[in-house]
């Protein structure tokens, strides 16, 4: 069984998406997306949101 990943680093953000790291990369440092999850100095993608916030752009 595997467990599935509540936050997706730069490489996994660009896989789920089918985008390349510069665009992945500019979506990540806007804040007013409401996905992006920041650790030191690292960026992430919250899964749960970034699937509410895609949902939402398809709306």
């Amino acid at each position: 069984m595997q467990m599935e990943r509540g936050l997706l680093n730069l490489d996994t953000f660009c896989e789920y998406l089918g985008i390349k790291k510069t665009k992945a990369r500019e979506l990540l440092h806007n804040p007013a997306n409401g996905f992006t999850v920041r650790i030191g100095n690292r960026l992430y993608a919250h899964k749960g949101k970034l699937d509410e916030w895609l949902l939402n752009q398809i709306l």
